[in-house]
């Protein structure tokens, strides 16, 4: 007789893990919104000058500093013909170079740099269709408007409007809603003065200080 051999043992391969689809989803939603959107703006000029820079991620002030000293020591001594893409830590840089100007993008590893190099370009023609070619200057003197341009296109770092037409229609209708609540003989611009430093108030050559609630500046 033979010896009877023992049926062989079968194993589920079919076993599933049981996750949440909720925090699934989550998760993969905060992942994407992380790899769209940059993670900040500075513009700098060649003399290492800052003139914006706006962080759309949370940083403390030890950080951002680090940041533009890092944009200072890496962007600003490389050849034009060098490579825009600079990788440091835990994010890039991308920047492009107009005239004395270095606008500097700071973006996470999984976004497309090239798509970045366009979206900065588009940012600059909105700065251009506004201020008539704009320069330097018109940044250091109208701040507010330049910011301003920035948040009608992007939003939390990620681009929400690429028609440019669309943003200068929208600061218009902004500036013609301000003109509307300005009282007679009162400068216009100066209702945009509470978002500025005082720095900034006395180069624009307005007298600093603060609105109080009947309008009056003390």
């Amino acid at each position: 007789k033979t010896r009877g051999t023992a049926p062989p043992i079968r194993t589920n391969t079919n076993t599933q893990h049981h996750t949440n689809p909720a925090t699934m989803q989550s998760s993969s939603s905060l992942r994407a919104a992380e790899a769209c959107g940059w993670h900040f703006i500075v513009l700098m000029s060649r003399q290492g000058k800052i003139r914006l820079a706006e962080f759309f991620s949370s940083y403390n002030e030890r950080a951002k500093q680090k940041i533009l000293r890092d944009i200072a020591a890496d962007v600003l001594p490389r050849a034009p013909k060098m490579c825009n893409i600079i990788e440091k830590g835990d994010c890039k840089f991308v920047y492009r170079r107009y005239a004395s100007l270095y606008f500097v993008v700071g973006i996470p590893h999984g976004l497309n740099e090239l798509i970045v190099l366009e979206q900065i370009h588009l940012f600059v023609e909105a700065l251009d269709g506004y201020f008539n070619s704009v320069c330097e200057l018109d940044l250091v003197f109208s701040l507010h408007k330049s910011l301003l341009i920035l948040f009608e296109m992007f939003i939390g770092g990620m681009l929400c409007e690429s028609n440019k037409q669309e943003v200068l229609k929208a600061i218009v209708e902004a500036e013609e809603l301000v003109e509307e609540m300005t009282k007679p003989g009162e400068d216009t611009a100066s209702q945009l003065d509470d978002g500025l430093s005082f720095q900034e108030q006395f180069q624009l050559g307005r007298k600093p200080g603060r609105r109080q609630q009947d309008g009056t500046r003390r």
